[in-house]
Formats: C-alpha cells, sequence, structure tokens
C-alpha cells in the first residue's frame, strides 16, 4: 500500500516522497487510519518498523485539516521518548515530514541549558518531543502548559519503564489536557506497559505489527565464541581482514567502551563512543563523524541501543552480550532496517553462554556460530573436569591437614595420651 492511498496533503506527500518513502510498512498500514480516525492507539512495534512515521504523519495531517493558533507557553502535540538519541532522531524525522507545513518542532532533554529551550517554549511551539525527566523541569518552573494539547504520544513506553521514568510519565498525565488523544507504542506488552496503557488510553485500538521479540529477516546473525580477554584483539582483526568500513559495537559498561575506543585508535582504528558520561555536544559529534565516515568504529553502551537511526549501517557487533535478552533485539534492529540488509554479530565467552541460551530461546532461533581458528574457547565440559579434579585436589590436601594436625594436637598431659579431633590452629597453639 502506499501513502498516496490515505490522503495525505500535496506538502506532507512530496516530503516523504524526498525522505525515500514509497510504500507503507505494516505498522503504518494499520496505525495511520487509526489515528486519523481520532482512536487512542496501543500498538507493538519493533525498532526500525517505520513506526515513527506511523504517529507522525496522521498528526500532521490532522495538524493540517484542523489549523489552530499556537498559543504562547503551550503545545499540540507531546512526544515523549526514553533517551535524548531517540528524541533527536524522532524530532529530525518530524521535521522532515513537516519541511512544506508551517509547524514547528522543538526537542527537550538534558545535557543542554534550560534557557534557550525555555525562550523557544515561551513563543509557542506546535510540536514537543522530550524526554520525561527535562520535561517535567520546564512544567515546574512555569515554562510550559500541557493544557491545549491534543496528543500525547509515548514511544519507547517499555524502555521507559525500565529507566524508572513511571512517576515523571504519571505526572505529565496528570496535568496534560484530559481530552487528548493517546499513542502508546511500545516493543513490548508488558506487565508495566499494561498498567500504564489502562491507565492513560480510552477503548484503544490495539495494533501489532510483528510478533514480539523476533528480529528483523534482514539481519544476517551469527555468534564468535572467544575468551572475554581476546574479544578485543579478535574485533580489531576482523575489521582489519574484513575492511569493514561503518561498525556499531556495543559494550556493557562505560568504563570497557571507553577502554575499547582507546586500544582501536592505537591499533589504527579510527574510533569514537557514546555513552551516559559524555556531554550532549559530545556525543552528537561522536555520532556526526561516525555518520560521515571519518570514523570507522562507534562504541556505545545501553542508551544507544534505541534512537540511533543510522543510514545503510551495515555491521553491529555485540562485544558483550546485554543484560537483558530483550535488549538483544533492540541493538541488532540498528542494522537492516527499511528492507535493508545488515550484519548482526555477538562476541560470546564461556561466561556469557547462559546470557546467550536466553537470546535464542526469546528470538525462537538458533544462531550460527562462527570459530576463528587462534581464539577458540575451551570447552564447557573440559571446564568442569578440571574444577572437579581441583574440588578433589583440595579435598584430599584438607585431609592431608586434618591428620597432620590431630597428630600435633597429641600430647602427654599427667602421664595420659590426649587425642584432639580436627583442632583448630588456635586450639593447636593452646595446647603446646
Amino acid at each position: 500500500m502506499r501513502f498516496e492511498s490515505f490522503s495525505f496533503a500535496p506538502e506532507i506527500l512530496r516530503a516523504i516522497s524526498e525522505c525515500g518513502y514509497q510504500k507503507m510498512t505494516p505498522i503504518q498500514q494499520q496505525a495511520i487510519p487509526a489515528i486519523r480516525r481520532g482512536q487512542d492507539v496501543l500498538a507493538s512495534a519493533q525498532t526500525g518498523t517505520g513506526k515513527t512515521a506511523a504517529f507522525a504523519l496522521p498528526i500532521l495531517q490532522k495538524m493540517v485539516d484542523k489549523p489552530s493558533e499556537t498559543l504562547r507557553s503551550n503545545t499540540k502535540a507531546l512526544i515523549l521518548t526514553p533517551t535524548r538519541e531517540l528524541a533527536a532522531q524522532v524530532a529530525q524525522n518530524i521535521t522532515d515530514y513537516s519541511k512544506y507545513l508551517d509547524i514547528s518542532t522543538i526537542t527537550l532533554y538534558g545535557g543542554v541549558k534550560m534557557d534557550s529551550q525555555a525562550l523557544k517554549l515561551k513563543r509557542g511551539v506546535d510540536i514537543i518531543v522530550a524526554t520525561p525527566g527535562r520535561l517535567l523541569e520546564h512544567l515546574t518552573s512555569c515554562n510550559l502548559s500541557l493544557s491545549n494539547i491534543d496528543f500525547l504520544v509515548l514511544d519507547e513506553a517499555d524502555r521507559m519503564l525500565d529507566m524508572g521514568f513511571s512517576q515523571d510519565i504519571q505526572k505529565i498525565l496528570q496535568v496534560a489536557n484530559s481530552k487528548r488523544q493517546n499513542l502508546l507504542f511500545s516493543a513490548t506488552f508488558s506487565s508495566a506497559v499494561k498498567k500504564l496503557a489502562n491507565d492513560m488510553l480510552v477503548k484503544p485500538n490495539v495494533i501489532s505489527a510483528d510478533k514480539q521479540n523476533t528480529t528483523a529477516d534482514t539481519v544476517s546473525q551469527a555468534i564468535y565464541p572467544v575468551e572475554q580477554r581476546r574479544k578485543r584483539e579478535l574485533l580489531s582483526e576482523l575489521i582489519g581482514k574484513k575492511n569493514w568500513q561503518q561498525v556499531l559495537v556495543f559494550t556493557a559498561t562505560r568504563n570497557a567502551a571507553d577502554v575499547l575506543v582507546k586500544e582501536l585508535n592505537l591499533d589504527g582504528i579510527p574510533s569514537s563512543v557514546v555513552h551516559g558520561e559524555k556531554a550532549q555536544g559530545s556525543r552528537r559529534r561522536a555520532l556526526r563523524e561516525f555518520k560521515e565516515g571519518k570514523v570507522r568504529v562507534l562504541v556505545a553502551t545501553e542508551v544507544a541501543a534505541r534512537g540511533l537511526d543510522i543510514p545503510d549501517l551495515a555491521y553491529v557487533v555485540n562485544y558483550d552480550l546485554p543484560f537483558l535478552a530483550e535488549d538483544y533485539v533492540h541493538r541488532i534492529g540498528r542494522t537492516g532496517r527499511a528492507g535493508k540488509s545488515g550484519v548482526a554479530l555477538s562476541f560470546v565467552s564461556r561466561e556469557e553462554e547462559r546470557t546467550l541460551a536466553d537470546i535464542e530461546k526469546l528470538i525462537g532461533q538458533k544462531l550460527r556460530r562462527i570459530t576463528i581458528p587462534g581464539y577458540e574457547v575451551g570447552s564447557r565440559d573440559g571446564l568442569i573436569k578440571q574444577l572437579q579434579k581441583r574440588r578433589s585436589f583440595a579435598k584430599k590436601q584438607q585431609r592431608d591437614d586434618n591428620a597432620g594436625a590431630q597428630m600435633i594436637a597429641e600430647r602427654n598431659m599427667n602421664g595420659r595420651r590426649v587425642k584432639v579431633k580436627n583442632a583448630s590452629p588456635a586450639k593447636i597453639k593452646k595446647l603446646k
């Protein structure tokens, strides 16, 4: 189905044509009609399925159909996202879709000064894309009122709840116009998401574009068994020998990301890093240089798993497996987007085998293993046998020690031999 089928305004059709959009994705086909009818929507959609256009395009069209004045310190549509990166990406998409319309869009997130944001808010803005924490700061400072909003969108709702934004969201819902249209998009329908939907939505149209926790068919997945200490060496070798030019690498911690970037640069592989401790300007610069090809590798923590939109990204590498199996789906969803092919590779140490099993169970498939000569990992059975031998030796040593202690503890007391079994070192010392 094509976008022309839904009678969008010529200005919108021209803009999305310039974005390269032609046929609608399943989530767009189902969500756009429901939103244009004014229904609340509860939608399950994986990353990379075109969900931003699914809610942004009908909102823009409804603004065109019923134009109204933008009031000072007010907005017409509010879109909440869990991270700065996702907020920036959603806002950029909306700006692209509305380039031929007289509709303004701004982003609100932490890491930048509030003053410039406050000035824009006080003039009034049509669409706000924000993270919950920074939005609450502006509400508390009376820089913004939500009493007149027509649309409230929660994007990546499950992620926001995972990050602890539940109370912030509830506070925002309490001060927002009660007659608004609500749209909730989530990769999963957890019990927390269902509760939030029950509190927020009125007779929602429930949409599930894809089976939950599935990975795109356009992504080729494989794992490399490797010892933890040799992961960096393997990554450098693969990038160098296979001449990978654009690689997004996920690590478990910020410190691991910083160390990896330093070592890759020492190996002659230009790399940058994105994580929560980096200033927003630094994060934007790293992403820009990666997109422009100035660096070959962008190393990121979980903060970037959702929200990064890198056109034609070829490779995603899980240097460390994620703590939650569900995050694997979001990580590898950075590649293979919009029908294009991509490769997702995971380095799996012996200690991560259980996490790998959880991931394979979640996505319903066994991942292909690739063993690189020289990087083989000792078998789990062999490791168990080694541990059993060590334990047997330790037990024998303990028996020998006890026997020796028993002999030392024997002494003549008043002409009698006293035998003290299993004597502790303190007791032996006392008897001497």
